[in-house]
């Protein structure tokens, strides 16, 4: 008995952070204040890959693509902080129902939940390797789902709330027409 005890810790102590959590919705809470502009969140299937950059962080939900994309989504209104933008796999439109059942389905519910978050279309291999560079130097949260429909994963770019990309061309064109100090 005190083996198998014995036994039981050392797996659990052995386990990756990258494990399967029921509480990932807690996770997320917890992460949200700490996020800001050039963080990223993504929604994926379950077949997207376990990256292994430093700043990746992968969760396994064990819950719906849409159920998850609806929590972030939800968690970034409710921020003070920042504001989505949304990337989609540009293969997604191609993929038919003949192909995988429930695909259709699937782009219109999506259209349907992201409808005042208009989503910018790129390649997969693009966007994962986006991904990669970016957790060179900024956290990445993956939160991965039960969709078995290829293409599917969301890829939200976080971006800030209070400052609009205006906004910083306005002050990036008052900086340099200021006279030299």
């Amino acid at each position: 008995m005190y083996k198998t005890f014995l036994a039981a810790i050392l797996l659990l102590t052995t386990l990756p952070v990258n494990a399967a959590t029921p509480d990932w919705n807690k996770r997320l809470a917890a992460a949200m204040p700490l996020l800001g502009h050039r963080n990223w969140i993504l929604v994926v299937d379950s077949a997207y890959p376990l990256q292994t950059g430093s700043g990746i962080e992968t969760i396994e939900t064990n819950a719906t693509q849409l159920e998850v994309a609806r929590a972030v989504l939800g968690e970034i209104e409710n921020s003070i902080q920042v504001r989505p933008i949304v990337y989609m796999d540009a293969e997604l439109p191609f993929v038919s129902d003949s192909d995988v059942p429930g695909a259709s389905a699937y782009r219109g519910e999506v259209a349907q939940l992201l409808h005042k978050y208009p989503a910018q279309s790129q390649p997969h291999e693009k966007l994962i390797s986006n991904i990669d560079e970016a957790g060179k130097t900024f956290h990445v949260l993956v939160l991965k789902t039960t969709m078995t429909i290829p293409y599917t994963s969301l890829f939200i770019r976080l971006d800030c709330k209070y400052w609009s990309a205006d906004q910083e061309a306005n002050l990036r064109k008052k900086m340099k027409d200021a006279p030299p100090k």
